[in-house]
C-alpha cells in the first residue's frame, strides 16, 4: 500500500529499512546523504521518518542544510515554505505526546495485571517446573551448572538462574510503579 502511493506520486527511488521501529536504520540515512538541493523526500507518513520530536527537528535539519524538503502522503506536510515547517513541527510535538500517553498506559496495564497476578512479558522460560526441579536436585548432588545445563539442553546460566533465581525478574522495570 505504501510503496504503491510513493510510485503514484512519482518517487524514483525508494529507500526501506526492515525491521522494527528500534535499532539503527540504514537506508533512512542513505535516503537523508543523498538529498540535493531541491530534493524532496517523501513519505507516507511522519511516524516513519522519527521516532520522537528531537529526531524529527534533526531530520529536518538536514534536510534544510541539504537544500531539501519534505512531504507526507498522509498528513498536510509539506517543508518547502515556512507554513509547512511549522505544521510538521506541531505534528511531530503531537506524536511524541501520543506515544507518551500510549506508555503510559500501557505500563498502567502490566502494573495492574502484575498486582492480578498474571505474569506478562519477556520471552518464555526455558525450563518448566520439572526441569527446574530436576535441576535442583542435581545440584544438590553436587553437579556443576555446565554440566547440569548440558542435561537440560540450556546453557549453565539458564540452569543457574532457573535454580537460583536472578535479580533480572520479568518485569524488573515496573517494579519503580507498583
Amino acid at each position: 500500500m505504501q510503496l504503491d502511493a510513493l510510485a503514484r506520486v512519482g518517487v524514483r527511488r525508494v529507500f526501506q529499512d526492515k525491521g522494527s521501529g528500534v535499532g539503527p536504520r540504514p537506508q533512512l540515512h542513505k535516503a537523508l546523504a543523498s538529498l540535493r538541493r531541491g530534493d524532496t523526500l517523501v513519505v507516507w507518513k511522519l511516524d516513519r521518518i522519527a521516532r520522537s520530536l528531537p529526531d524529527l527537528l534533526g531530520i529536518i535539519q538536514r534536510l534544510k542544510d541539504a537544500g531539501a524538503s519534505i512531504r507526507s502522503l498522509t498528513e498536510p506536510i509539506d517543508t518547502s515554505n515556512p507554513i509547512g515547517e511549522f505544521t510538521l513541527q506541531v505534528l511531530g510535538a503531537v506524536a511524541q505526546l501520543e506515544r507518551a500517553m500510549i506508555r503510559e498506559r500501557v505500563i498502567a496495564g502490566q502494573v495492574a495485571a502484575m498486582r492480578r497476578g498474571v505474569v506478562i512479558g519477556g520471552r518464555p522460560r526455558k525450563l518448566g517446573p520439572r526441569e527446574v526441579a530436576r535441576a535442583k536436585k542435581l545440584r544438590e548432588k553436587g553437579h556443576t551448572w555446565p554440566e547440569i545445563g548440558q542435561v537440560l539442553g540450556v546453557s549453565n546460566t539458564t540452569a543457574r538462574r532457573a535454580v537460583v533465581g536472578d535479580n533480572r525478574d520479568r518485569m524488573v522495570v515496573l517494579r519503580h510503579y507498583l
